[in-house]
């Protein structure tokens, strides 16, 4: 289940995605043209018992201690030394300055005496030397030291024409797909971070009841729209559901949210996609008809009356009640600011508890009932 929701999101922001892993290829490829080429000069070293050895014996000792590793330990750490680095900068006449972008390292080859020397550094030429004379210098030392284990090239380093960094189809794939990992990362956080915010957001515009937009929004849409134009046209309609009055206290808060919110889908099913619908009292619904006329309103709100006074189930069992919705409306005439509206939405809402049809378009002049 949370890897369908991540996945979703991933499809939701997958331009992040691509785009990070573009941005990290694009910065790879760019210090790779940049970057010094690196060259990397390789020598290789045997361990081995002297032949010179008189006793047999003496050399199944030598070959047991070998197997035990303390003997090319040893002689890789000898490679290593600051001692023999300095008597190679001497013998070929170079300071450490001039090396300071140089880097050596020995290690052991497992299962095997094999010693392998590695020099790095921006000229392959030196690179190469540097790995030749600090292993004559090791070995030159070391036979000074140890009579019973001789240490000699393997492979003497011979200078590299390829570098070993930058690579740029490695380091562009390794970043392309870094890229993509942290692109992921940022998407799934954008997505949690977004959708807090959008809850947060419907919570300040819906009713949690009925699903409808709360008395907020709808006044907040009404003054906007009118705010436009001083001869913006617009119709507003306040529902009434008289049978719902008394049971709002004492029927169960669940059973109240289903019929609260079957009331708001039958309106939604009878207006058109831009009408909005909201919850503007405990029983009563507002309704914001855009460029609507006001008897073409009450065309669309009688459907929207008729529709409610079917009864609404609220159980499974098939109980239902009748709403007896009351609707009045009110059209607004050219300059009339949105609390004028309102309020004689209210007037007409008035009227129309007390008409015979339930269904009243407020007039300037006497109010006029509509069959």
């Amino acid at each position: 289940m949370e890897l369908r929701i991540y996945i979703q999101m991933l499809q939701r922001s997958w331009w992040i995605v691509l785009l990070t892993a573009l941005s990290a290829l694009a910065v790879a490829l760019a210090l790779t043209f940049v970057a010094t080429p690196i060259y990397q000069a390789t020598a290789r070293f045997v361990v081995s018992p002297t032949l010179s050895l008189a006793d047999e014996r003496d050399v199944v000792r030598s070959l047991e201690v070998l197997d035990k590793r303390s003997i090319v330990v040893t002689y890789a750490e000898v490679l290593d030394s600051y001692r023999i680095y300095n008597v190679t900068l001497a013998a070929l006449n170079l300071t450490p300055e001039q090396l300071e972008d140089y880097i050596y390292s020995t290690v052991v080859l497992p299962e095997a005496n094999i010693l392998e020397l590695s020099v790095e550094g921006p000229d392959p030429q030196m690179a190469m030397l540097l790995a030749n004379n600090i292993g004559q210098q090791a070995i030159d030392y070391i036979r000074q030291l140890y009579s019973a284990y001789e240490i000699d090239f393997l492979d003497p380093a011979t200078m590299p024409t390829v570098p070993i960094r930058p690579n740029p189809i490695r380091d562009a794939s390794l970043a392309f797909v870094l890229g993509m990992v942290v692109g992921a990362v940022l998407a799934i956080i954008r997505e949690q971070l977004r959708i807090p915010l959008e809850t947060f957001i419907r919570r300040t515009m819906i009713d949690s009841t009925s699903l409808a937009f709360n008395r907020n929004y709808i006044e907040r849409k009404l003054e906007e729209h009118v705010g436009r134009s001083s001869s913006a046209a617009v119709t507003m309609g306040l529902i009434q559901l008289d049978g719902l009055q008394g049971y709002l206290d004492v029927m169960p808060q669940p059973v109240i949210q289903r019929i609260l919110r079957e009331v708001t889908e039958v309106m939604r099913e009878e207006l058109r996609g831009n009408d909005l619908v909201g919850r503007w009292d405990n029983t009563i619904f507002a309704v914001l008809l855009f460029d609507t006329p006001g008897k073409a309103a009450v065309s669309t709100l009688g459907r929207v009356q008729a529709a409610l006074s079917k009864p609404v189930r609220f159980s499974p069992d098939g109980e239902a009640l009748n709403v007896r919705p009351k609707v009045g409306l009110v059209e607004r005439q050219p300059g009339d600011p949105s609390g004028l509206i309102i309020d004689r939405a209210g007037e007409a809402l008035d009227q129309a508890i007390g008409d015979e049809t339930g269904l009243v378009l407020f007039k300037i002049r006497p109010l006029v009932g509509f069959g």
